[in-house]
């Protein structure tokens, strides 16, 4: 993590059943954090060596703290046992700063926030700056139960019109076409969603039956595996323009292993094209995309790409690294 903030943990505050609030602030003598928008991540480096993501949802007005939630995942890798299971307060961290990959469009006439379960981190967090914009946005929350529900009292207290649906009290999970379309949003609303990888997919496929897809908005916390294109090549140069080098790549190599193997740093959390900290800008060539963050708009423009998955379609590859 290059220049990492330095934190400490303020304070550790139980949320819902499995999930805990994390607050931190700026270690003794270290600088303010930096400010951050709404839908927001920061990286924080785990007592375990991991490095993890996880979204902002406190008010982008506070700047003395960052405060993320955590679901203690019962197929975690490590790193979200080791928040839960090692995290003490008053604990020194490293944390990156903010970078957003799931902002909110301030100025839209309406805007329609989605939340499944932990994915309500950074639409309370969206909700909060609406709130204090004063604009018109209602609220989708979505869980399995009240108690594995956290946050409804931080979204209550916010007076958002909120729809909610817990399974258990509900017989099954949402319908989301239909909650969608029984929704009064003006046209040029825009729809947000962060959650489970089966409730973005409902999501995206009910926006585009619904016809909103371009405004339509996700954040994953996992990935969807992409397979490489068919045009995409098995070999290819890259060079990269500011280190002066130019690496081949092979199919028994891949674009983030040759980076490494070249010793040109590269920011990564995630290694699955999810976190966002690999953007590398494209100078010349074509990515083959594999990541679950760019839009199609920003694919096809092939500006930047996350190198940790990514490949090409085309010869040769020019990056700014």
């Amino acid at each position: 993590m290059p220049n990492p903030l330095k934190a400490f943990v303020h304070t550790l505050r139980f949320e819902a059943d499995d999930i805990i609030s994390i607050e931190l602030r700026p270690a003794r003598g270290a600088a303010p954090f930096p400010a951050f928008e709404a839908g927001s991540h920061i990286d924080i480096h785990l007592p375990n060596g991991m490095v993890r993501s996880y979204s902002l949802l406190n008010d982008p007005a506070e700047q003395h703290r960052y405060v993320i939630g955590v679901l203690k995942d019962n197929s975690s890798r490590g790193g979200s046992r080791c928040v839960h299971e090692q995290l003490r307060v008053g604990m020194p961290a490293d944390i990156s700063e903010p970078r957003n990959n799931f902002r909110l469009h301030e100025g839209a006439v309406h805007s329609v926030l989605v939340a499944g379960g932990i994915g309500v981190t950074p639409i309370l967090c969206m909700a909060r700056r609406l709130k204090a914009l004063g604009r018109s946005y209602e609220v989708l929350y979505f869980a399995r139960s009240r108690q594995s529900a956290a946050y409804i009292e931080d979204m209550e207290a916010l007076g958002a019109k909120v729809m909610w649906h817990f399974d258990a009290e509900n017989g099954g999970p949402p319908d989301i076409k239909a909650q969608l379309g029984n929704l009064s949003a003006p046209s040029g609303s825009h729809y947000y969603a962060c959650g489970p990888a089966v409730m973005l997919d409902a999501f995206e496929k009910s926006c585009a039956e619904l016809g909103v897809a371009d405004n339509a908005h996700i954040e994953r916390f996992t990935a969807v595996e992409v397979a490489a294109a068919a045009d995409a090549k098995q070999s290819y140069t890259v060079e990269l323009k500011r280190s002066a080098k130019t690496i081949i790549i092979t199919p028994e190599l891949s674009l983030y292993a040759a980076l490494q193997a070249a010793k040109v740093f590269v920011p990564s959390s995630c290694e699955e094209g999810v976190c966002g900290s690999c953007e590398t800008p494209v100078l010349e060539g074509i990515p083959d995309h594999r990541d679950s963050i760019l839009s199609p708009t920003e694919r096809a423009a092939n500006k930047v790409m996350m190198v940790c998955v990514s490949g090409c379609k085309s010869e040769r590859l020019v990056l700014d690294l």
